[in-house]
């Protein structure tokens, strides 16, 4: 047997799993799943650097996992492929399921999180077909225009306390944002509530509910 060859082999399959090893680059990760941004997005978006927001997207790149396309004077960066969402969903599903500190940190993060229904998929597309469900993507404009679930109605969470009144009052309010690992379909069940509203949260973002092999409207 060839072992140098095969060392070699598997040094290159690390390299991917070497651009995955670090927090901020998973966030980064999670960020691109709702929708190509630029260098600056990323950086305001993620709270980092636009320095250090560069070197970690380069290692992504390296590790083939995001690609940088050029236009005009601005670089936007995307997943390099669908089995990217693919292996970020696993590899957080593998974290929560083995790891009892994330869960523990889930809770601190979402510290709501326990207060509010929680829906499946698949009751929230039986409840829209029957008219009792108003489905609001609280995520930023820009991730709802690259993709969102079919139906939702697009308030962002910083938007939402002067529009509040634009919700029914004779529906269930369905909230969701990036996932399980956000909080701002947390935030605006708060403000639902207050308001005298009833609501529920969907945990699945558009990656979750791509991967159920559930249709999204997606423009980017």
């Amino acid at each position: 047997m060839n072992r140098a060859a095969k060392e070699q082999l598997f040094q290159q399959i690390a390299i991917v799993t070497q651009a995955l090893a670090n927090p901020h680059r998973l966030e980064l990760l999670d960020l691109l799943v709702q929708a190509p941004r630029s260098v600056e997005q990323l950086a305001l978006a993620s709270g980092m650097s636009i320095a250090n927001t560069s070197q970690h997207l380069q290692r992504l790149k390296q590790g083939g996992l995001v690609i940088g396309e050029r236009q005009g004077t601005t670089v936007r960066y995307r997943l390099a492929d669908p089995a990217v969402v693919r292996l970020w969903s696993e590899v957080r599903n593998i974290a929560v399921q083995q790891l009892a500190g994330v869960e523990r940190a889930i809770e601190r993060y979402r510290p709501k999180r326990q207060q509010f229904p929680v829906i499946s998929m698949e009751t929230l597309r039986a409840g829209i077909r029957r008219g009792e469900i108003f489905l609001l993507d609280v995520r930023p404009a820009e991730e709802f225009a690259a993709a969102h679930l079919p139906d939702a109605t697009s308030i962002p969470l910083t938007e939402l306390p002067t529009r509040i009144d634009d919700l029914p009052m004779d529906k269930l309010i369905v909230t969701y944002c990036r996932g399980p690992l956000c909080s701002y379909a947390d935030e605006a069940l708060s403000l639902i509530f207050a308001s005298g509203r009833r609501g529920a949260r969907l945990e699945e973002g558009i990656a979750e509910w791509q991967l159920a092999g559930y249709p999204i409207v997606q423009t980017l």
